[in-house]
């Protein structure tokens, strides 16, 4: 457990990314190199250090807390305070401590079945604190010669990304900075709105910030787009239109393999370059894609296959002509 802490250190150091309560760290690795299902991370408030004030700013003791990959998944469809109340409710699972046993053996849902119910109902109510993933995405505006083909066919060829220009470097750390800044907010304010109350470099590997004037993008509307996802961010589509954009919020895939984004937008996001009359447009390679309220329940019934992927045949294509979007989900290995 010191070697993941002092791993973590590490990657606060180098990276100069906060650590709050409330985040989440998937690790994917038992924390003390055993055959443990303790493979993640929350952060939470200490329950016995409180802040403290010095002559150099205010300091917050945040601790870890070791979970279950099920424990994981339910902090990043709801939230992670949430989740560690429940941890605190349970004696085996932490308690009021939340002291972390390598040794436990059962997920929280499992000792308690009906915890699992107020996840489900938290997500319902609240909606979800998860804004933004780094994913394998891409999106592409079909020609008209492959319009025809969009809507006919069962699947694509995964298109390669590098036949697409790359943008600048300073454009590149200018949207990297501004989805940065965008991307942390759990409140439906304005996607321009970028001021925030706390600072913090994001996650997707960006900077803080840009001094590259706005000007350098290009802002433009589509008539038909068509978004690529592999299966593991595509699992990630329901909790999106169910968790987020149901209550007013947005959701953005970030690409691991080159600079594009896809903000997923509700009608009751302020700021938005995308609007009812054109609800695709993009800035530079960072697309927005508003949809409208009957279309997100729409979407949540046509894609809730997704939430349990399983023997999903690969790839597969999900059309909305009227709509002029369609979506293919591929293989991860794609």
């Amino acid at each position: 457990m010191l070697n993941v802490i002092f791993l973590m250190l590490s990657i606060v150091l180098l990276t100069e990314n906060k650590v709050y309560a409330g985040d989440h760290v998937p690790w994917h690795s038992p924390l003390d190199g055993s055959e443990s299902r303790i493979q993640h991370m929350l952060m939470a408030e200490d329950p016995q250090l409180n802040p403290i004030t010095t002559s150099f700013g205010s300091v917050c003791f945040v601790q870890i807390v070791g979970v279950c990959t099920e424990e994981l998944r339910a902090a990043q469809h709801w939230n992670g305070p949430g989740v560690i109340e429940l941890l605190r409710s349970i004696s085996i699972a932490g308690g009021p401590w939340l002291v972390t046993d390598m040794r436990r053996g059962e997920s929280l849902f499992e000792t308690g079945p009906s915890l699992q119910e107020k996840v489900d109902s938290g997500i319902e109510s609240e909606g979800s604190n998860l804004s933004g993933v780094n994913s394998k995405c891409s999106w592409e505006e079909p020609g008209e010669n492959d319009r025809d083909n969009l809507y006919d066919k069962d699947g694509f060829d995964d298109d390669d990304d590098d036949e697409r220009g790359h943008i600048s470097i300073i454009e590149s750390e200018q949207i990297k900075a501004t989805l940065s800044r965008g991307l942390h907010t759990d409140l439906p304010r304005p996607i321009a709105d970028f001021s925030r109350p706390r600072s913090r470099k994001g996650s997707f590997d960006s900077t803080e910030s840009s001094d590259a004037p706005t000007e350098l993008l290009r802002t433009r509307t589509l008539e038909y787009v068509h978004l690529k996802f592999n299966l593991e961010a595509a699992s990630l589509l329901p909790l999106a239109l169910r968790g987020r954009l149901r209550h007013g919020r947005h959701f953005t895939f970030m690409s691991a393999t080159n600079d594009s984004a896809i903000t997923l937008v509700s009608p009751s996001v302020n700021g938005s370059i995308a609007d009812e009359e054109h609800p695709f447009a993009s800035h530079g390679l960072w697309l927005q894609v508003l949809l409208a309220d009957d279309f997100i329940e729409e979407m949540c019934i046509d894609l809730q296959e997704l939430s349990s992927p399983g023997e999903l045949l690969l790839p597969k294509t999900y059309r909305w002509p009227e709509r002029r979007l369609c979506i293919t989900i591929l293989p991860d290995e794609a």
